[in-house]
């Protein structure tokens, strides 16, 4: 503390040195000079032995008699005042000081016009003094929004503070609509995302805006559905709308919601990436839309990065030709995720194996009864290659039996290609 007091205090120091190397307008008549001189350095002198409330009273004089004396005034206004709040004890004492602080640069601005250097600080001070204040919340998020005016942003270290008042301000006086809230947010996040881009280090501030925004409870499913998807119907071309949209509902797992899709179709044809194709594909698989999930996912297929990508694509083609009845396009786009990928390898041969033994009836031609039951001998070895021993079971209980082997003049061990669609060739074997 000792440390971080005498830093304080050559800071302090260094202002004032500055300051006064400036040239002071002194005032004309000669009595008025004297006494201007003699209130400058008692007030200086106090703040340099930190004796901030006695300080106050010479340098008020300055402020109201010299308001053009020197720009030091003000500088040093500003730890003269803030440091009388500190110290003092009594409640509506300390928020005169504090008050004055916040005059002080408005005073500043008044006579020196340099509002761009010191916007910040005087924000930080509001927020210091005014947080805990319902009344005094949209004086200090006013200051925020004026150093975005001037400057076109702030600093970075900034943002917590400010989105903290906002946060205030919401809940306490319904200053805000949600929607009013996110567009403030959206715009902490924009520039905390361009400050990252530029080598900055705001993990903090970025973990304390988030922290802040979840305990406001502002987002839901509902209120994504509700609200802000309505306002993506009547603007659909609004590309920020829907990432913003896309973004909450990915954050709060809202992914079963129209206005999700909506956000969705809208990002992924403005900007396809292998993640937006693939699950705005799933969504239409999953409402059974299987003519619009072809193309999309034909599109993925050329969006992604490497061979486990490419397998989950040709495996989720694969299922979208199995529901429209393209068995032999799906059996080769299982095939190619299963080459592709031994990890999918399971689920497209358990596919494979499922089709086959769904299209026992459509492949049935009834003049022999061992050539119909063949079909499920593939399938009990698509089961085999997906390690399905429950799957296996189903369809061994289908193969022919011995008996029926025997009428056929058929054996055991001899070869068979069963038809239809399938144009494989098995292995005879019985279920007895």
């Amino acid at each position: 503390m000792k440390l971080k007091n005498a830093l304080i205090g050559l800071f302090t120091l260094s202002l004032v040195g500055m300051a006064q190397a400036q040239e002071f307008n002194w005032p004309s008549d000669p009595q008025l000079e004297v006494k201007a001189r003699e209130l400058n350095a008692a007030y200086v002198d106090y703040m340099k032995s930190e004796q901030f409330v006695d300080a106050t009273k010479p340098l008020n004089w300055l402020l109201v008699n010299v308001p053009k004396l020197n720009e030091s005034i003000y500088i040093n206004g500003v730890t003269v005042y803030n440091g009388a709040a500190v110290a003092t004890k009594d409640p509506a004492q300390k928020r005169i000081y504090q008050d004055s602080v916040m005059k002080v640069y408005d005073l500043r601005k008044a006579n020196f016009d340099n509002e761009t250097k010191w916007i910040e600080n005087k924000a930080y001070y509001g927020y210091q003094y005014f947080r805990e204040d319902k009344t005094k919340l949209a004086e200090a998020i006013g200051n925020y929004d004026r150093a975005f005016e001037v400057n076109g942003t702030i600093n970075p270290a900034y943002t917590a503070a400010y989105f903290d008042l906002v946060r205030r301000h919401y809940l306490l006086n319904k200053a805000y609509t949600p929607v009013q809230v996110l567009e403030i947010h959206d715009k902490i996040t924009k520039l905390l995302d361009e400050a990252e881009a530029n080598g900055k280090d705001v993990a903090t501030p970025k973990s304390n805006v988030e922290s802040l925004l979840i305990a406001m409870e502002l987002i839901n499913c509902d209120f994504i559905e509700n609200t802000l998807g309505p306002k993506l119907t009547a603007d659909p071309a609004n590309m920020a709308l829907a990432q913003q949209i896309f973004n909450y509902s990915v954050k709060y797992k809202c992914f079963s919601s129209a206005s999700f899709l909506s956000a969705l179709e809208i990002i992924d044809n403005q900007n396809p990436t292998y993640a937006t194709s693939q699950v705005r594909a799933m969504r239409y698989m999953q409402n059974r839309e299987y003519d619009k999930a072809l193309p999309v996912l034909q599109k993925a297929l050329t969006l992604a990065e490497n061979d486990v990508q490419k397998a989950e694509i040709h495996y989720d083609l694969a299922k979208v030709h199995a529901q429209d009845g393209r068995k032999s396009a799906a059996r080769s786009e299982a095939l190619s995720a299963a080459k592709l990928d031994a990890e999918k390898s399971k689920d497209a041969w358990k596919l494979i194996a499922e089709m086959y033994m769904s299209s026992s009836s459509d492949c049935r031609r009834g003049v022999s009864r061992v050539e119909d039951q063949a079909i499920y001998i593939a399938a009990y070895n698509a089961y085999s290659r997906a390690g399905d021993s429950k799957g296996m079971a189903e369809a061994r209980a289908r193969f022919p039996s011995r008996e029926e082997l025997f009428t056929e003049s058929r054996q055991v061990g001899e070869t068979i290609t069963v038809g239809c669609w399938i144009g494989e060739t098995v292995t005879l074997a019985t279920r007895d």
